[in-house]
């Protein structure tokens, strides 16, 4: 005698079957470009940190690099432009800040004023500034006329802040790491 129980699987339970197996993996696959999109760009990670040589930069003269997408200008300032951003009194500025808090210790442990590194965006409107412009031979914006000092400091113009310092660190002499 049979169970009339039991039931066998039929060609309909398997067309069933199938059809929500293969609804799955479609939507598996028009839902990863998705997901996957949210991942950071490849060129932002390589560049989440940079070494950069500062051996061939003359005093006076600056350089820009590329980090995270964002000019850096470093800077390998004279004795004058060191003196000059000294003698401020940092209470007139509208950003206070002194020089000695933008700049950091080298390898040996001294203090490396000659070398200024700050991110090159203005900080009014994300311009970027022209270097050795302006009233105080530092920065000038010439889309909206932001000054800046020869220690990236805001002096004059709609800036709210000074020119961003970016995390670095010297790693020799010669070179320092950004990031």
């Amino acid at each position: 005698m049979a169970d009339i129980h039991a039931v066998e699987p039929t060609r309909r339970d398997f067309l069933y079957v199938a059809t929500g197996s293969l609804a799955a993996v479609g939507a598996a696959f028009a839902v990863w470009p998705l997901i996957d999109q949210m991942n950071p760009d490849a060129s932002v990670l390589a560049l989440a940190s940079i070494e950069v040589d500062i051996s061939n930069i003359p005093v006076g003269q600056e350089t820009t690099f590329k980090w995270r997408g964002k000019p850096v200008f470093v800077r390998h300032r004279s004795e004058e432009e060191i003196a000059a951003a000294d003698s401020v009194d940092i209470s007139t500025l509208p950003d206070p800040q002194a020089d000695s808090d933008r700049v950091i210790t080298g390898p040996e442990g001294t203090l490396e004023k000659q070398w200024l590194v700050v991110i090159g965006i203005c900080t009014h409107l994300g311009c970027v500034p022209l270097s050795y412009r302006g009233e105080y031979d530092g920065y000038f914006c010439p889309c909206h006329g932001s000054v800046y000092d020869t220690s990236g400091r805001i002096r004059k113009g709609p800036a709210p802040l000074n020119l961003e310092v970016p995390p670095y660190a010297f790693i020799s002499d010669t070179k320092i790491k950004i990031g």
